[in-house]
């Protein structure tokens, strides 16, 4: 009985190790997935459709420096001037053209005694004399105050009308949109419910990380364990399988947490129209965030062969290919010479790992996030702008996530134990009971 003392406290304290790593697992998958459900609402609700490129929301924003500088609107001296100088030449030119139209030959001798009595009555000159006093009088009552008002009211009430008959459908579309996201987080305006969730965000990504390191840290003391340990092969089987069991609870929170994050912005848009500023912030040009296990069932959904192959073969090689080895090892270790030297089982145990594709896969998604990274900032490059009219400026927030670094730590320990296993059988201390099962 005292001989399986040792056994039972090492599979107690892997155990523990393991179920700790499990639990951290558990919480970062938790708030991984909450968290890619904040920036999926976060950039519906900051969407450049529904921004920049909404109809309703320019019309919003013109509508009201239009009614403000129609509210605003006052009639300087100089422009009084100009008036006076219009409303005098319009006068004299009228006058001008009376006087010819008398002045013709008239047929008729009702034409010709208007005539007549048009040259005995009226003098020109003094019409034009008495222009100025006459423009003077209707750029009074122009400017008046009621008359002022009244004309307020007419373009206010004209502009509106205009305004009311735009149409942009993305305008119910948006509402609605914007009614459930703000009842579902319990905010009543845009800013209250950016602030809650950049707040959200801020505080769910410092915490995914330390999970993700608490995971890592477990899997390493996992395989630090093995050193007070190497020179007692009859244990090793034990921590083999332990370890077994860290690298699954790697590669099934590294498959199905989010891997990389792409999110493309434009942080300020400032126009200048009409002496007044109309600004836009924090418009999202394009938000994506998956795992590679989504990013395999995005390729299977796509209506294109090669697409639908792609996804299928990581599915294949980089999950179930992982899967079917670390159980092949296990049945090795644990079960009796019928299945432990079983052709299949010997050929995943070892044989398999030039089909294993997951340090492939690890170099596949660095090199994209590079060269997505180098696109990325490349393109939002040629959008900023700074002049006189418009200034723009993007921001390129596209980041890998802990994901990637849980499935690092898995291809890492899945080295380590090929490595260990060989030695296992191999080393001058082979355990000659390799094949026993473990009790």
């Amino acid at each position: 009985m005292r001989k399986y003392i040792p056994k039972f406290l090492l599979i107690l304290g892997m155990g523990m190790i393991v179920a700790a790593a499990c639990h951290f697992g558990l919480q970062l998958y938790r708030l991984s997935a909450q968290q890619e459900q904040l920036k999926e609402d976060y950039s519906t609700a900051n969407s450049i459709t529904f921004g920049i490129f909404s109809l309703d929301l320019w019309t919003e924003r013109l509508s009201a420096i239009v009614n403000s500088k129609i509210k605003g609107f006052e009639i300087t001296a100089e422009q009084k001037r100009e008036m006076k100088s219009e409303v005098e030449e319009q006068l004299h030119g009228m006058i001008n053209e009376v006087v010819r139209e008398f002045e013709k030959p008239q047929k008729g001798i009702g034409n010709k005694l208007k005539k007549f009595a048009f040259k005995q009555l009226v003098d020109p000159k003094e019409l034009h004399a008495q222009v100025p006093s006459f423009a003077q009088t209707i750029i009074t009552r122009i400017n008046s105050p009621r008359a002022i008002k009244k004309l307020k009211g007419i373009a206010t009430t004209e502009f509106n009308e205009l305004a009311e008959q735009t149409y942009d459908s993305t305008a119910t579309a948006q509402q609605k949109m914007t009614r459930y996201l703000f009842q579902k987080y319990k905010v009543n305006s845009l800013e209250a419910y950016n602030t809650k969730l950049d707040k959200q965000l801020l505080e769910i990504r410092n915490v995914t990380y330390n999970y993700a390191y608490a995971m890592l840290g477990c899997a390493l003391a996992a395989l630090l364990v093995w050193l007070p340990f190497r020179k007692q092969p009859h244990l090793h089987n034990t921590l083999f399988v332990m370890c077994l069991l860290m690298a699954l609870a790697l590669l099934v929170v590294g498959s199905t947490v989010s891997i990389i994050e792409v999110d493309a912005r434009i942080t300020t848009l400032q126009l200048e129209l009409l002496g007044e500023k109309v600004v836009f912030s924090n418009q999202v040009l394009f938000y994506q965030s998956k795992s590679i296990l989504g990013i395999a069932q995005v390729l299977i959904a796509q209506p294109k062969p090669d697409s639908v192959t792609v996804g299928i073969l990581i599915i294949l090689f980089v999950i179930l290919l992982p899967l079917l080895r670390m159980a092949a090892r296990g049945i090795h270790l644990l079960c009796r010479p019928s299945l432990s030297e079983n052709k299949v089982t010997h050929y995943l145990a070892y044989e398999s790992a030039k089909w294993d594709m997951s340090d492939v896969m690890v170099v596949g998604i660095a090199m994209t996030y590079i060269g997505l990274n180098g696109i990325l900032k490349s393109q939002l490059s040629g959008l900023n702008m700074k002049n006189d009219v418009i200034t723009t400026v993007t921001a390129n927030y596209s980041s890998l996530q802990p994901g990637y670094i849980i499935f690092v730590g898995y291809v890492m320990l899945g080295i380590v134990l090929s490595y260990l296993l060989k030695t296992m059988n191999c080393g001058p201390q082979k355990n000659t009971n390799l094949n026993a099962p473990i009790n």
